[in-house]
Parts: structure tokens; sequence; C-alpha cells
């Protein structure tokens, strides 16, 4: 009669046998390797989004103006709703809905200084909430500040074109409405805690909080 026993017989003297059995199983398994934890994606960039948001906004600016310029004469305005929604070539000096019109050429170094703002932002930029709010404060700071360039009287100080007049509202462009909505946007987002790297404030303090509660 043999004393000879199975290497991997299953007895009480060898309780180590299932822990081997399950890292053969395992080592097998060819789906073993996908079941570590994996770090959280980076959201990509928003840059493209952004860039394509503003031309959009600036190409209409810079379509609607020309042909208000061409085509509607000064006090001469067209009814699009009675009185109430019409279309008027107006020259303004001043900044959005004809506010500060005797500070030209400050308004201008403001909107550079919008400009090279969003510019920068936008290297980190991946909210596309944020994108979009950019990009239409963006394109319309851009559309207006063509004009403070290269219309009249002269560079830094020319007036830029409005054309739209609702109501008892000030003459406005599209540029101007585009910087409003854009501007509106941004707030809302800071208030709820949107980020323009794509996270959120509170969500970032909660997972703190359960860091902090873990090590505890």
């Amino acid at each position: 009669m043999s004393d000879d026993r199975p290497i991997h017989q299953n007895t009480p003297e060898n309780p180590e046998v299932h822990d081997v059995a399950a890292e053969d199983d395992t080592t097998n398994d060819p789906s073993a390797s996908h079941r570590t934890v994996q770090p959280g994606e980076v959201k990509p960039l928003r840059t493209r989004l952004l860039v394509l948001i503003a031309l959009v906004i600036l190409a209409l600016d810079l379509i609607t103006k020309i042909a208000v310029v061409q085509w509607i004469a000064p006090g001469k305005p067209v009814e699009i709703i009675g009185d109430v929604v019409t279309l008027r070539l107006v020259r303004n000096p001043g900044a959005a809905f004809s506010m500060a019109t005797g500070m030209t050429w400050l308004l201008t170094i403001v909107a550079v200084c919008v400009v090279i703002a969003v510019i920068r932002i936008s290297r980190t930029l991946r909210s596309p909430w944020w994108a979009l709010g950019l990009g239409l404060v963006l394109g319309g700071a851009l559309g207006n500040l063509i004009d403070r360039f290269f219309r009249a009287p002269g560079p830094l100080q020319g007036h830029v074109v409005d054309f739209v007049s609702v109501g008892w509202w000030p003459v406005f462009n599209v540029a101007d409405s585009s910087i409003v909505c854009g501007a509106i946007l941004l707030v809302v987002l800071s208030l709820f805690g949107f980020e323009p790297n794509g996270q959120r404030t509170h969500s970032k303090k909660a997972d703190a909080v359960a860091q902090s509660e873990g090590e505890a």
C-alpha cells in the first residue's frame, strides 16, 4: 500500500490549497488584468469649441453691420414689428447699449484686456459650458473691437455700429447681445460651482471631507 498523496489534495492539513487554486484561476483569466481600478479620465480641452463659437459670433456681427451700413440710412429706421422692433443705424462711441459714451479709448483697452484674459483661460478650459460663455464674450468683444480700430473717427476711438432697437431698450448689435448673454452664463456657472477646468467646487469639497473621514 503506497503512502504517496496528491500534491493538491484537499485536506485540513493543507488549508492553503484553495488559495493556490484561486490564484491559478485568476492567472488563467484573460480579463483579470482589467479588474484594477483605473484613475479618472481627464476631460478633453474645449479650446476648439471656444474658438468655433467666437468665430461664428464674429462672422454674424461683421455681416450684419456691413449690411446695415449698406442698406439702412441714418434717421430712416426699418420697421420689423411696428414701432416696437425696428432696425436703425446708430454710431455708438460708448460701450454696450450706448453706455459710457465719452470713454471710447478706455473701452477699447478694456476690450483688449478681455480678449487676452479669455485666451489665457482657454489653455486649461475643459468645461463645454464655460467654452460657450467665453466664446460668446470673445466673439462679441472682437466684433466691437474691430469697429474701435477700423471705423471713424479713428483707431481706438472708432464708433461701434448698432442697429437693433426693441421698445425703450437702447439700440444694440449682435456683439452686444453676445457679450451680455455670455457674461450672464459665466456668472451662473460660477454661482453653481462649475469651474473652467470641468470640475465642480462642492464635489471637490465632498471628496476632501470623505477622504478625511476615511483617514480618521
